[in-house]
This record gives structure tokens, sequence and C-alpha cells, in this order.
């Protein structure tokens, strides 16, 4: 399977209606929304994204982060597409849980990108596979053989419903390695934070999450990665973190994170937030945030943006139909 390449969800939100003339936009206060709990990837890019956007000046009215979790990003989603499609106030940020939600058989999403208008993509990420530092499992080989001798002896957690991203992070390797991906026994949590909290608390035995919710737990000697689905070996932190495919199992899973607005937002609008999220994709502020927090930045404006999300949709449909997870 090729690269697949996957993201969080953030969200600007106005306090108060939409309104004001196009050429005064924005002014008003700004809500950033991760769909998800705290700590987990889109928490986390939605408090960078306010932070550099006010400290750099980029935007001036006052910006705040909000949480709203439930069904990993489809709950929030399916309440912006109802409430705030005219809304140049309220943004999220994503990843691509807004695809497979939206492709996925079990509890499915019926809103996609498509109810939304994609604005620039910013970062990508890695799917990791990880357990406690006191953890049996030395490597990725002794969990995937366990699973394949008795999948419900090993409890495999994620940040995210069942065919949501981090459940087809943890599977795919298991479904590399020969195991029914629908025997892995997949306990899911409203964000990453919970997913580790999980780990910590002896909860699970392995989770699937993106690198960066565990770089803090690494650092702290909490936990132990035991693969990254990045092509080639990452840097830093995690220099001595094999691939899936150095363990001799053929996966790869990038996790891109982009912002989007609502489906009717005007030119003048999109136009401003893509002249915005340029400079601060340029901006040293933001280039260290990326450091801080291991992510890799990957711009794409608006139109580069969409046609990059409408090949990711037949991926995406492609590893769901070959999981047995399609609708």
């Amino acid at each position: 399977m090729g690269l697949l390449t996957i993201a969080a969800s953030v969200t600007l939100t106005a306090c108060g209606d939409a309104g004001g003339k196009s050429g005064d936009y924005p002014s008003k206060a700004i809500v950033v929304v991760a769909p998800s709990g705290a700590g987990g990837g889109w928490d986390k890019t939605a408090r960078s994204l306010t932070k550099v956007l006010s400290e750099a000046k980029l935007v001036d009215q006052t910006m705040t982060v909000e949480n709203k979790p439930g069904g990993g990003g489809a709950v929030f989603l399916a309440e912006y597409v109802a409430q705030d499609k005219k809304n140049p106030y309220k943004l999220f940020v994503s990843s691509p849980p807004i695809l497979i939600n939206n492709l996925k058989k079990e509890g499915n999403s019926p809103y996609g990108y498509k109810d939304t208008t994609p604005l620039a993509q910013l970062t990508k990420d890695y799917g990791a596979i990880v357990v406690k530092a006191d953890s049996k499992y030395a490597d990725i080989n002794a969990v995937m053989n366990d699973l394949k001798a008795d999948p419900t002896k090993v409890t495999v957690a994620g940040g995210s419903s069942p065919g949501s991203m981090d459940h087809l992070i943890s599977v795919l390797p298991a479904y590399k390695f020969g195991v029914d991906p629908k025997s892995v026994k997949y306990v899911s949590y409203d964000g990453g934070g919970e997913a580790i909290a999980a780990l910590l608390g002896n909860n699970a035995d392995v989770i699937g999450t993106d690198i960066s919710s565990a770089a803090e737990y690494l650092k702290a000697g909490k936990v132990r990665v035991l693969a990254v689905t990045s092509a080639e070996r990452l840097s830093g932190d995690f220099k001595d973190v094999p691939t899936l495919k150095e363990s001799g199992i053929d996966a790869e899973f990038t996790i891109w994170r982009g912002v989007f607005g609502p489906k009717e937002i005007s030119d003048d609008e999109k136009a401003y937030w893509e002249k915005t999220l340029k400079s601060l994709n340029d901006s040293e502020e933001w280039k260290k945030e990326l450091q801080a927090n291991a992510w890799e930045p990957e711009f794409r404006a608006s139109a580069d943006f969409t046609k990059f999300l409408e090949d990711q949709e037949v991926l995406i449909k492609d590893m769901l139909t070959a999981l047995g997870m399609a609708k």
C-alpha cells in the first residue's frame, strides 16, 4: 500500500454572529476549536496556530482555543456544516479523519471536506506504535507475533473512533503482518492525550497515535516508541526509532494537517486566510513551533490543497476497502 497521508481538526469561531463587510474582515474575536479532547495532535495544532498568529501579529483580533470532542471530529463537523456554513469567523484545522469518517462503514459521517472550504495544508506528521517504557514489548514484531497468536490477549487503543485515524495506524501494521484487522481488540478514546493516559494507566498494552503526541512522554522516559510510519527514520528525539519498513512491515502512514473554512466563505475572506496562513508558514515563530512539536512543514495553498484531498480520498478509500472498513 502506498504512502497514505492522514491530519487534525481545529476551528476558529467568532464570538457572536458572522458580520461586518468583507473589507473589514476580521473585525471580531476568533476561537480555534479542536474537535477532540486536550493533549492530542488536533489540540496542539490549534494552540500552536493561534499562538503564532497572535504573537507574530498576523491576526489582530483575539484568538482562543476551544475543545469540542466527539466521534473523532464527526460530531463537530456536523454542527459546523449545519450552523456555520456562512460564518467566516469559524475555521477549523483537520487531518485525514475528515476523509476517513466520510468513507468508513461503521459510524459513517455524511459530511466531509467537500462541505467546507480547504484553505491551506500546514504540516505533516507520522503515526507511531507506542508502549509504556516498562512494557514487555521491545519491538514491533513482538507485538505482531502476539496479535497473530491470539489477538484477544492484546489491548490496542487510540485517540479516535473505530475506523478512524488512530485505528488505521494501529491495525495497518497488523494487516500487513497477516493479522485480520477486524480481530484486533481496539479501544477508542477521544483524543491522543486520553489514549496515552490509558496506556500509562495500564488500560492498554499498545497505542497507535501521532508521533508528535508521544514526543513529550518519550522525552520524559514514560513510553517507548516501537515504530514510526514514515518512509525514512526521523531525526532528533526519534532518531533511534525504526520505521515499520525497517522492521519488515511494508506500511507507511503520513498525517497531514490543514486549515478549513466554511463552505460559503467569500472570495475576499478566503484570500485573507490564504495570505495569512502563507505568512504563518514563512515565519520564524512557526518554524520554532514545528521543531518543538516534531512536525514537518508541508504548505499547500487552497487550490493545491483541494486537489491533494481529492487524491487522498482515493487512497483512503482503497485502504478502508482492503481492511474491510469501507462503506
